[in-house]
């Protein structure tokens, strides 16, 4: 089932009730830093600090009533596995989430504290894949992919339809790309509103499969991908890349600099919190290597959070 405007539109009205419509920011020192008309998207103050719970609350709520007491699961260390377990505490059923045991303290902290039901396994995609099979086999729960999800890719969209509701004469939107959930939700919300607005999308030079998948016409697996956007090191999906290749112009890749940079400048100068997967988005305009000077920029920023005591810049 190819996801349209029509799902996105109907996952808006969905999701309504238990999500945060997130502002538009703007600021005049990144305007004129990277010569163009910036709205920034501040998916940094979603619920569970990202975009990841429109995604996980479309997935839970679209549960029918014969499916939605098994529950959920997911395999995830990061913010799905939090945005899955809140979703699933708010509809009063349980969240199984399998996690690698070396994943961070904090993150396994947060998927407990909204009632995430925790197995540990070996930090590899084969572990983590059987040993979601054997929860599955034992619980009955559904299961919410992160990204290669339509209800999920769904959610994601939602996102740019509130942006365009905020600024609809925008020539550009531009988010980061790991998994593409939320690239495609964003590329088919903007083209179902108007079929000529630019899709970018922005990608860590040191975890750059997505470049390469697009250059090659084919899925290319990210292999020990190392940058500090560790939100963005999945490969794309078979239901995000065919999406992808349609309707994004150009996926820019941005340095592991370029990222500190960018994420220190939006900290200082605009004052909000966003995590390095986040400041790619932004890297995109900050490192010009595309020439959007002039244009009304709306960039995603898709989520703030951070280990306080490990930023970039110490």
């Amino acid at each position: 089932m190819a996801v349209t405007l029509a799902d996105i539109k109907q996952a808006a009205e969905r999701i309504a009730p238990y999500i945060h419509r997130t502002p538009v920011f703007t600021n005049e020192n990144l305007n004129r830093r990277v010569g163009s008309q910036v709205f920034l998207k501040c998916e940094n103050l979603q619920k569970v600090g990202a975009f990841k719970f429109r995604g996980a609350c479309n997935a839970v709520y679209s549960l029918s009533a014969e499916e939605a007491p098994n529950g959920v699961c997911t395999h995830s260390s990061g913010n799905h596995a939090q945005a899955l377990a809140l979703a699933a505490r708010m509809r009063g059923i349980p969240a199984y989430i399998v996690m690698p045991n070396n994943a961070p303290q904090v993150k396994k902290n947060a998927v407990a504290g909204y009632g995430g039901v925790i197995t540990f396994c070996e930090p590899t995609l084969e572990a983590r894949e059987s040993t979601l099979a054997k929860v599955v086999a034992e619980t009955g729960a559904n299961i919410i992919h992160p990204y290669n999800d339509e209800r999920v890719i769904a959610g994601q969209g939602t996102a740019t339809l509130e942006l365009l509701d905020s600024v609809p004469d925008l020539d550009v939107i531009i988010t980061p790309v790991g998994g593409g959930g939320l690239l495609s939700g964003t590329s088919i919300a903007a083209k179902g509103f108007r079929a000529g607005i630019r899709i970018i999308a922005g990608e860590p030079e040191m975890a750059d499969d997505a470049h390469r998948s697009m250059n090659e016409g084919r899925i290319v697996p990210s292999v020990n991908p190392n940058t500090i956007a560790d939100g963005l090191l999945t490969s794309l999906g078979t239901l995000t890349f065919p999406i992808i290749r349609q309707n994004v112009e150009q996926i820019v890749t941005v340095s592991e600099q370029g990222i500190i940079d960018a994420m220190k400048f939006i900290w200082e100068r605009a004052k909000i919190i966003i995590e390095p997967s986040a400041a790619v988005a932004v890297g995109v305009l900050w490192e010009k290597k595309i020439d959007l000077r002039g244009l009304k920029v709306g960039v995603i920023l898709s989520g703030g959070n951070v280990d306080l005591a490990k930023l970039p810049w110490q």
